[in-house]
């Protein structure tokens, strides 16, 4: 059973209604914004369900059909409670960085918005679910998430039926999840918002396009990737064919090579034994190796620019970060990185290593809040309750960073 004991959140009532004042001062009536602060105390609340019905019951000083009414039907905007709700975290923890990543909400039917079988990492399986993306503000000792999106699968694009059950917007279409993490840093970035560096999983960092993008927006980025992308060594550059009449365009000659087949050519005797954290289980290690290269595959826009720059063009360079336990015969993880080249391994390393803390964001979100326990079938809903998940993660977020900091010991 997760969750705040009555007595505890009794303790905090007063910070709790004054956060609460502030990041619901958008919503334009008196008795939203109070029946938000219910909400949260309901989500916060020991209890073994998160859904509407049993949060009001525990209260104790809410009617169902209000609570209920104000989730799921209200019509109230969960953007500008977003918006206010990253400011006040990104200020209070001035974030290393920001990941990103996706959860999945188990489902039974097939009716709630955006459900389909698909891999599910809650359930270590495909199953019925729907999938979540957020990015969350990120610190070695705290974190939080600043936005979410909805993936909407392609089979929902032209399924009327369903989509006027769950009142889905027309505009609002099947987008692959690296997108709707463009979409997020973009809204973030009009919000005045910007990540001091991205990491991702292999999900994410694999897809050339979302690095580029990256790139594009000048957003530095650490992300994992596989061992089979493709690269140059750094070494490698560009040639021109001789000119036959058409132009001329710089290419690479020789063929590109697995980032697997790069490491294996270093050696592991090229990498260092790093400790990046000291948590629960003691200190972790491992030995990593760093190398200089040039990610194969360019976009459209890219090969236009090639043409018109003609042989100064070439592929940038980037780090190629392998993490190569020494027990082992090959790298077990790879990471692809834009971070100058007089970042030092060690930050490299700290960096490629901190997406654990969202794994607890979401084991909060879901254990103590109720994060996938919402039952209603609806866009809005949807968005509003992960909303208010939000809102109460980081209450209790800023709440463990007011405590004092433990002595040191001598």
């Amino acid at each position: 059973m997760g969750g705040v004991a009555p007595a505890e959140l009794a303790a905090v009532r007063g910070r709790l209604e004054a956060f609460a004042e502030d990041i619901f001062g958008s919503l334009p009536r008196k008795d939203q914004r109070a029946r938000g602060e219910c909400y949260l105390r309901g989500l916060m609340l020991e209890g073994r369900r998160k859904s509407v019905e049993p949060m009001a019951q525990r209260l104790g000083e809410v009617h169902y059909q209000a609570l209920h009414h104000f989730v799921a039907v209200s019509p109230w905007d969960w953007r500008p409670v977003r918006r206010r709700l990253a400011e006040q975290l990104v200020k209070a923890l001035e974030p290393t960085a920001w990941a990103v990543d996706d959860t999945g909400f188990p489902k039974d039917g097939e009716h709630s918005v955006g459900v389909q079988r698909q891999y599910c990492g809650t359930l270590g399986k495909t199953a019925n679910c729907q999938l979540g993306v957020s990015v969350n503000a990120v610190t070695e000792q705290a974190s939080c998430p600043l936005d979410w999106r909805l993936f909407l699968p392609e089979s929902w694009d032209d399924d009327a039926e369903r989509r006027a059950t769950c009142h889905l917007p027309e505009r609002v279409r099947h987008r692959p999840k690296w997108q709707l993490v463009l979409d997020m840093v973009d809204e973030l970035d009009q919000w005045g918002l910007r990540p001091p560096v991205l990491v991702a999983d292999a999900g994410y960092g694999e897809v050339g396009e979302f690095r580029q993008a990256l790139d594009d927006r000048q957003i530095p980025y650490v992300v994992q990737v596989k061992a089979d992308t493709s690269a140059y060594s750094e070494h490698v550059h560009p040639t021109t064919a001789p000119y036959t009449g058409q132009g001329r365009r710089p290419r690479y000659r020789d063929k590109p090579r697995s980032l697997k087949q790069l490491a294996l050519q270093a050696g592991q005797q090229a990498g260092v034994e790093l400790i990046w954290r000291r948590g629960s289980k003691g200190l972790q290690r491992s030995r990593f190796v760093a190398l200089r290269v040039r990610p194969a595959g360019i976009t459209p826009r890219r090969q236009a620019a090639a043409r018109a720059d003609g042989a100064g063009w070439e592929l940038p360079t980037r780090w190629l970060l392998v993490e190569w336990p020494t027990d082992k015969a090959e790298p077990i993880k790879y990471w692809l990185s834009n971070l100058p080249q007089a970042t030092p391994l060690v930050e490299l390393v700290r960096l490629g290593k901190l997406r654990w803390r969202i794994e607890q964001d979401y084991r909060e979100c879901k254990g103590a809040l109720g994060l996938d326990h919402y039952e209603g079938r609806g866009f809005v809903g949807w968005h509003h309750h992960v909303t208010l998940v939000a809102v109460a993660h980081g209450f209790l977020t800023l709440e463990r960073l007011r405590r004092p900091k433990p002595a040191a010991s001598a």
